[in-house]
């Protein structure tokens, strides 16, 4: 089964979530820098989930948002 970003949005805590699943309590977080957050499989080490913090102010600011993460970007079957 092909896996589909899912984007969610938190206007309290200005927070942009990009998930591949659901957040789990056995994932493994580790900050990756520009106040960012990585939630990773704890067996594959994968990274799962993406929290990026303050993410409206990177938008109202002229900042390039880079993720430190490489994508493998395909369309997923319907």
């Amino acid at each position: 089964m092909a896996e589909k970003l899912v984007f969610q949005y938190d206007q309290v805590g200005d927070i942009l979530y990009i998930n591949k699943c659901a957040p789990y309590a056995a994932q493994e977080s580790e900050e990756i820098g520009d106040e960012m957050i990585a939630r990773l499989n704890p067996v594959s080490g994968e990274v799962e989930n993406l929290e990026i913090l303050f993410f409206s102010k990177r938008l109202n600011a002229d900042f390039l948002l880079e993720l430190p993460e490489i994508a493998n970007l395909r369309l997923a079957a319907s």
